[in-house]
């Protein structure tokens, strides 16, 4: 089961929590020192933050954790489906090289332990994903054109490419994100997933506007790629309602802090 922090900082997913090799969270705004519409926890440098403030949210995100990561890894993503392989050769990238290579970036995977891979949202939706066979792990992040775009599918078929992961040893979980009832949509995106192919049946809902349901979009493409359904988790939580927890763009406007959600493979202990 999901719990909150005690100092009510991250989020916990229960769903990962038997495996002691990694950790998943999602930050909430709580206990970070940003201010005004970064209040306070915003780990996200790309959105307009001060630097100093960022820089000290990330810190003491780092000494939260249960195992201090070697790496931070925050992408500048676009809505893309750009899924960025963490070898050793990019660790090995001097900083510049790596901001680089992080550009344009919406989905991370790693095999490197010591790593913690994390993506952005504030009203998008987070996919964390774990291949508990070979130790593989993997933050998605997915809007609604990445969402149709099918990047959480993507991912697991890179994974697949690169390290071996077959879909029946992964578990995943989607974070916070906005829900069906608050993700009012017009008709260009309803119809971006209906020649997507998505089963509208099963994700949309017409009132004065469409809306459509971004969690069991991206659960749905996990189960088409061959995750067992058991193994799939949904927080359920909506950002959009929940503004005095989460970020929400819709809510605060662009220019405002982010959740960050983030996958740690620790070492051994």
């Amino acid at each position: 089961m999901n719990h909150f922090s005690a100092d009510n900082r991250m989020l916990v997913y229960g769903a990962m929590q038997p495996y002691t090799d990694i950790f998943c969270f999602s930050t909430t705004r709580h206990g970070g020192f940003s201010e005004g519409a970064y209040a306070s926890f915003n780990c996200n440098g790309y959105c307009g933050d001060r630097h100093e403030a960022v820089a000290r949210n990330r810190e003491l995100l780092c000494g939260l954790l249960p195992q201090r990561p070697e790496t931070l890894l925050i992408p500048h993503q676009t809505h893309g489906t750009e899924v960025r392989t963490v070898d050793e050769a990019f660790l090995q990238l001097p900083d510049a090289a790596r901001t680089e290579a992080l550009e344009g970036v919406d989905a991370l995977m790693t095999r490197i332990p010591g790593q913690c891979l994390c993506i952005s949202t504030a009203d998008c939706i987070p996919v964390l994903c774990y291949d508990r066979r070979l130790r593989a792990v993997a933050a998605v992040h997915a809007g609604w054109r990445g969402t149709v775009a099918r990047i959480v599918g993507k991912t697991l078929r890179q994974m697949g490419e690169v390290y071996g992961t077959r879909p029946e040893d992964v578990v995943a979980c989607i974070g916070p994100g906005i829900s069906l009832d608050a993700f009012e949509v017009g008709d260009e995106v309803y119809q971006a997933f209906c020649e997507a192919g998505f089963p509208m049946e099963r994700i949309a809902r017409r009132d004065s506007k469409w809306h459509l349901d971004l969690w069991e979009a991206n659960r749905l493409q996990l189960l088409e790629q061959g995750v067992p359904e058991a193994q799939v988790s949904v927080a359920g939580i909506c950002t959009y309602r929940q503004n005095d927890r989460f970020f929400s763009a819709r809510r605060q406007g662009i220019r405002s802090g982010r959740i960050l959600s983030g996958i740690l493979l620790m070492h051994p202990f």
